[in-house]
């Protein structure tokens, strides 16, 4: 080989090596961000070519998603939800502009069929001809408990959720106003106006926020019954119907202030049935204080404060301080001060009660299934921890099933059915200035003895005149109404 023609070889050899090293570092290095960069259409064309998998309630009988053919756009489907706004807090959206949330996100890769899982249902779809499916999403979710649930909010600012003790399964889920996912499902102009209006920059009711799992607010006197569960535990008292050492008036620890009640309630030595049933926050405050700051945590830790929860969907973690002086931690065992929690949290604290003290783990994925319906993935019931001992749980069930038979919480009596709550009127603003927060928190019994759901509404807002804001008026009915649905659907 002669010079020229030898530096021509070895040019081109340099060539062929460099594009080599290009392709393989475009392949194996850059792969996955070039796949999820922003600007690479190829990925959400081939996401939307097929119609995605379901998500079902009810065991799977029923469909709430659907996908449906679209014209005039690169995508050849779009996303489609039925009863959107009452499902809204479960599914989350897809859309071909605005990405995914919530299932739609965490089971992305089910519901397009790109996951790795489903390998072999692509290989038989490329021999076969058959289009690509994606697979199903099952959840626990329950659309009579859920339809009682977005109902009794109707038109308040608020939010519900319901477990089941026994495993943990998330039984209803709203959270009010919600918004329809299918009206941002495309990429269209109408689209873009109408994710605007959802936006809460133009929005301040925020109908985005799933207030179920990602809002924390003041429990109120809810979270008396975590006080009274740390007191039972720490032996600080052991008979429920005993007179407690609290004086009425009582006045708060370092301070001048006296801790109000609500009323003119006979609190003076109550025992902690009696205080429970009429919500006395002298007796709840001043067992606070004598417990003192690390028990309390200690025990809201158990109940699931302190930590996120993932159902899968992520749930903000619910508070209870770690340091406060005496007086806060008071305020705090009445579930005021910095005292914070989701719904999700106050129906995991009843649930475990209900459930003999131990708290299942909440979930709300049941299984995962390929599109030839075999299933890829199911769910087992998990204990979260034991939060309080069963001597202890069936004394707070003694006391809060007092509060619903005679007590504060009697409009979620059911005939024929055993059921316990505690009311929550949580103040909000300097001097108590907001409406307060209208709470309840219960469970009901079956003729066995168990327990099949227990339940938690918060009501955040709405067009009750202030001194009609009880937990006892707005949200007891509503938590009444998702028990008997629930004890209606196992008939």
């Amino acid at each position: 080989m002669n010079k020229p023609v030898r530096r021509i070889a070895i040019f081109c050899g340099l060539l062929i090596l460099a594009l080599l090293v290009r392709d393989n570092w475009l392949q194996y290095v850059q792969a996955e961000d070039l796949q999820s960069n922003k600007h690479n259409r190829r990925v959400l064309i081939a996401r939307y070519s097929q119609p995605r998998g379901n998500i079902f309630v009810d065991g799977g009988a029923t469909a709430i998603t659907g996908s449906v053919e679209t014209n005039g756009t690169d995508f050849k489907y779009k996303r489609t939800y039925k009863n959107g706004e009452m499902w809204a807090p479960v599914t989350g959206y897809a859309s071909q502009a605005y990405g995914a949330t919530q299932i739609e996100n965490l089971e992305d890769g089910i519901l397009t069929g790109d996951d790795d899982r489903l390998f072999f249902n692509r290989t038989i779809d490329m021999f076969t001809g058959e289009e690509r499916k994606g697979g199903d999403v099952i959840t626990t979710l329950n659309s009579k408990a859920q339809k009682a649930a977005f109902e009794g909010l109707g038109d308040k600012r608020g939010a519900v959720a319901a477990i089941d003790p026994k495993t943990g399964r998330i039984l209803a889920l709203a959270s009010t106003p919600s918004y329809d996912p299918s009206t941002i499902a495309g990429n269209g102009e109408k689209d873009e106006k109408a994710w605007k209006a959802l936006d809460k920059k133009n929005n301040p009711s925020d109908p985005m926020l799933n207030r179920a799992l990602r809002q924390t607010y003041a429990p109120g006197s809810t979270f008396k019954v975590v006080t009274a569960a740390a007191a039972l535990e720490d032996g600080l008292y052991t008979d429920i119907d005993a007179k407690t050492r609290s004086p009425l008036p009582w006045r708060l620890p370092l301070s001048t202030k006296h801790l109000a009640n609500e009323g003119n309630l006979p609190c003076e030595n109550a025992s902690l049935r009696e205080a429970l049933r009429v919500s006395c926050n002298t007796v709840f405050g001043k067992l606070g204080d004598d417990l003192g700051v690390e028990k309390m945590r200690e025990q809201a830790e158990k109940f699931g404060f302190n930590e996120e929860v993932y159902t899968p969907v992520r749930a903000n973690a619910s508070v209870y301080p770690e340091e406060m002086d005496r007086p806060s931690n008071a305020m705090s065992a009445i579930g005021q001060f910095d005292t914070r929690a989701t719904p999700l949290q106050m129906a995991m604290v009843a649930a475990a009660i209900a459930n003999d003290g131990k708290l299942m783990e909440p979930y709300m994925v049941d299984k995962l299934r390929a599109p030839n319906l075999n299933d890829i993935e199911r769910h087992t019931p998990a204990p979260l921890s034991q939060a309080v001992s069963a001597d202890t749980a069936h004394k707070l069930q003694e006391m809060m099933e007092t509060v619903v038979k005679s007590g504060t919480g009697t409009k979620a009596q059911i005939s024929g059915v055993t059921v316990g709550g505690k009311t929550g009127t949580a103040q909000r603003g300097i001097a108590n200035s907001e409406n307060p927060y209208a709470w309840f928190i219960s469970y009901a019994k079956g003729k066995d003895g168990s327990s099949p759901v227990a339940v938690a509404v918060v009501i955040e807002g709405s067009d009750t005149t202030r001194s009609d804001i009880a937990g006892g008026r707005l949200a007891a009915p509503i938590a009444r109404d998702v028990m008997k649905a629930v004890l209606d659907s196992e008939k």
